[in-house]
């Protein structure tokens, strides 16, 4: 109960995330660590699987002597199973097994007891919070219980997460650089998962990329494509893309690198208004278009509030703002300040958490997990990362009002200015490259001046 209340607190700490406070180098502390918990869970986890397997359509009680003889028949399952997880969470852990055709699986298991205690974990966190804003009525937090109360009894559902990673996998098939393990239907439950085996390093091991030769830039380019083409174009959105689920491989009989992503239990689906206003307001965050930025966080719940939630989205400054987030690089400097004066604005972040919707809170959290894959890798707030996102908006709002006219002159005008669009941000896109070119050019001939002649 102690995981599963971690895990309802670390909702916690979206509140930091969302301010721009996100540290280069967590270490979280792990109870997973200790081995006693690692083989309790691993003599669990066989119980779980044959019980799930096995009697879905009995009733045998839960610890019963029937219920450990089924244990034996883990071996009609899988011809072999890794009682040894490849990882652990406060939920579930994964396990590696064999099947007897021979494929090679990943066995998602549900901790015992989870869906019993998580209704406990829930009133637990709501009496918390209840007792922080008596002693602090300045804070508002009871958005966090309203989203775990929303959002816990989806991610106990494995069917329902196998279904998400069948959506998205169809939704980004377009990306040849994306890998969604196959789902084996057959023989998941509601809290067991069997999925396709896939290895990798983690998005953020830069160590790894560089001894596999996988471009870290690439990588950095492909997750933005990526998540802007969720968030903007189809607003259903992974919302966990922390290092351990999102992972990097080169395709088995190639030199193609590509991501892998994984646990799709946790998906935020935006409304149409939503993310279209999102879309608009990120056009102009991007072009340095700053009374838009003013309206659009406004109809996004910022209220007088907005250049801290332009600050809160972008993880900037409001001067950085103000001068174009493309335009000016992140200097330690910038994060140093954003960190120490973040304590000051506690109530106003609290209140504007909890006025804008709920859909903005999930995407908070996704933004701050994508920035520190960016920040390991040393490719943030990147230009090209800013010029992947203006394409999918000026892309989505293209689409938008094609749906809403029906004459055929209307849709062509729409069509060649979204082209005309496209085609400005590829030039600039190339101009910066020029520009990249030039610089190097100009950095190599001042060394070879400064450098001393061989003898």
């Amino acid at each position: 109960m102690a995981r599963r209340a971690l895990k309802l607190a670390s909702w916690t700490s979206m509140a930091l995330a969302a301010s721009g406070l996100y540290l280069y180098s967590n270490k979280y502390f792990d109870p997973n660590d200790f081995g006693a918990v690692r083989v309790g869970r691993a003599v669990a986890t066989t119980a779980v699987i044959s019980y799930d397997y096995l009697t879905s359509l009995r009733s045998v009680p839960y610890g019963s002597e029937e219920y450990l003889q089924l244990r034996s028949k883990i071996h009609d399952l899988f011809m072999s199973f890794d009682d040894t997880p490849l990882g652990a969470a406060s939920l579930a852990q994964v396990h590696k097994a064999v099947l007897h055709d021979g494929r090679t699986v990943a066995v998602k298991v549900q901790h015992p007891k989870v869906q019993s205690q998580s209704s406990k974990d829930i009133l637990l966190m709501e009496v918390l919070v209840l007792a922080v804003k008596q002693l602090f009525p300045e804070f508002e937090f009871m958005w966090l219980v309203d989203e775990a109360k929303k959002n816990l009894p989806l991610e106990l559902d494995f069917l329902n997460e196998g279904r998400n990673a069948e959506k998205v996998a169809q939704m980004l098939k377009h990306f040849d650089f994306l890998k969604v393990p196959q789902i084996y239907w057959e023989l998941s439950t509601k809290r067991v998962l069997l999925m396709e085996f896939v290895d990798g390093g983690q998005v953020n091991d830069r160590d790894y990329m560089e001894r596999n030769k996988i471009d870290v830039n690439q990588i950095s380019s492909h997750l933005g494509k990526m998540y802007s083409e969720m968030i903007f174009v189809n607003g259903f959105v992974h919302c966990d893309p922390h290092p351990g689920n999102v992972l990097v491989r080169k395709r088995p009989g190639t030199e193609k690198a590509e991501i892998v992503l994984l646990d799709h239990g946790l998906y935020q689906v935006l409304t149409e208004e939503f993310r279209l206003d999102y879309c608009r307001l990120w056009q102009s965050l991007i072009w340095t278009d700053m009374r838009r930025v003013r309206k659009y966080s406004q109809r996004l719940g910022a209220g007088h509030l907005y250049p801290l939630f332009a600050c809160m989205l972008t993880a900037r400054s409001w001067d950085s703002v103000n001068r174009g987030i493309g335009q000016t690089p992140v200097t330690a400097t910038e994060d140093s300040e954003i960190r120490n004066n973040a304590a000051n604005y506690l109530p106003q972040i609290s209140q504007l958490l909890n006025d804008v919707p709920r859909q903005m809170l999930l995407i908070f959290k996704t933004n701050d997990l994508l920035r520190g894959i960016e920040a390991a890798l040393s490719t943030r707030a990147s230009s090209s990362s800013f010029l992947s996102m203006s394409r999918c908006c000026i892309r989505a709002l293209a689409a938008h009002k094609r749906k809403r006219t029906c004459s055929f002159f209307r849709r062509t005008q729409i069509s060649v200015s979204e082209a005309f669009r496209l085609w400005q941000i590829n030039l600039h896109e190339l101009a910066l490259r020029v520009k990249g070119l030039r610089l190097a050019g100009w950095l190599l001939a001042l060394l070879c001046r400064l450098l001393p002649a061989p003898h």
